[in-house]
């Protein structure tokens, strides 16, 4: 009986020694949290990029009791990115989520110091070992918000306000136009590049321009509302773009492409805390529910509202695609066949505009 009861101890010491051991196998807790930190490249409360992202991070605290999470906004892409990151890493969180497309070479070069910390950049494209990309087929809301711009315009003149001529920008204004034109052959996009994510002066500024050239929708790629409430003040419509900001311009706002980024922080955070995240480029889809769309605003007709979430359904569905020809480039060279639909790699370096979009693609 004694030695029965030394080998049942004994046991137990093996078992808890065996749970404890290699970083703590036996998991978070509310006590000891999986503790995870974003880094915004814009405020959290301008209802833009780092906004959406935002809303997912409170989502994963709701989520979890077990994870505690903190965020830096209005942080700058390269050495401050850099410096941030790597505070972060020192101060033993488990996973870093980069939020800005900018941020990628900082997150290799701190990622590298600290192999046993999980990185994540969003809208990347190089990975590591504990470097992860994440990104949305935002195109496929585009496309919708193209064609309710399309069916709304008078003057045939939809208006962008775009932010860099990098591939994901190139690629929403190609499917917004390509989306406008499907149903409206007449219509004209009108991009101005401000080379900036979030500036609100700047963004003001060009959808002026936009309304000055005879816009009357403006849409815009950028993360603050100035857009939008310009579009109010002058009697134009508004593509907005991240959340939902039908409450900044009522009267103005059609609809919008939104980000559900909690959708995808909970299922990798989940990954991160079973032990079975790996190196991963996640692109999502609207059938993924990370992206949607806004609810339209009173003054889009119901026929239209119709006509969008008709094409809705058939691209959550996969019967289509935004991309599939024909489709051609600006000086009219079918790009893409009668049929054919583009494959990720290309869409993902998408160099060239699509016909019905003026100007060219600009140069830093």
């Amino acid at each position: 009986m004694i030695k029965s009861r030394w080998f049942l101890i004994v046991l137990l010491i093996l078992c808890a020694v065996s749970t404890a051991g290699c970083g703590g196998a036996k998991g978070p807790s509310a006590e000891n949290p999986f503790r995870v930190a974003f880094v915004y490249v814009g405020p959290v409360g301008d209802l833009g990029w780092s906004y959406a992202h935002d809303q997912g991070r409170q989502a994963l605290d709701a989520a979890f009791d077990n994870v505690e999470t903190s965020y830096i906004e209005l942080v700058s892409e390269g050495p401050d990115a850099e410096r941030v990151l790597r505070d972060y890493a020192e101060q033993g969180y488990d996973m870093i989520f980069a939020t800005s497309f900018g941020y990628m070479d900082s997150v290799l070069e701190v990622a590298e110091a600290y192999p046993d910390v999980y990185f994540e950049h969003c809208t990347g494209y190089e990975t590591a070992e504990n470097v992860a990309i994440y990104d949305g087929r935002g195109y496929e809301g585009w496309y919708l918000a193209g064609i309710t711009a399309g069916r709304m315009t008078k003057s045939n003149v939809l208006g962008y306000v775009a932010p860099y001529p990098i591939p994901e920008v190139i690629r929403n204004l190609n499917a917004f136009t390509l989306g406008a034109r499907s149903v409206n052959a007449a219509v004209e996009v009108r991009p101005v590049w401000i080379f900036s994510w979030f500036d609100p002066v700047a963004e003001r500024e060009a959808a002026q321009a936009l309304l000055d050239s005879g816009a009357d929708v403006i849409a815009r790629e950028s993360d603050s509302t100035e857009p939008d409430k310009l579009a109010e003040e002058n009697g134009a419509y508004a593509i907005g773009y991240n959340a939902i900001s039908s409450e900044v311009a009522p009267n103005a706002v059609l609809t919008a492409p939104i980000w559900d980024w909690g959708v995808y922080y909970k299922q990798t955070v989940q990954a991160a805390m079973d032990g079975k995240w790996e190196t991963h480029a996640y692109w999502g889809h609207m059938a993924d529910n990370l992206l949607k769309l806004a609810p339209f605003g009173a003054m889009v007709p119901q026929a239209v509202q119709d006509e969008v979430n008709a094409a809705k359904a058939k691209i959550i569905s996969g019967d289509f695609h935004p991309f599939t020809g024909p489709i051609a480039d600006q000086s009219g060279t079918i790009r893409v066949a009668a049929g054919e639909t583009m494959s990720d790699p290309d869409l993902l370096s998408f160099d060239w505009l699509v016909e019905g979009v003026t100007g060219q693609i600009p140069s830093e």
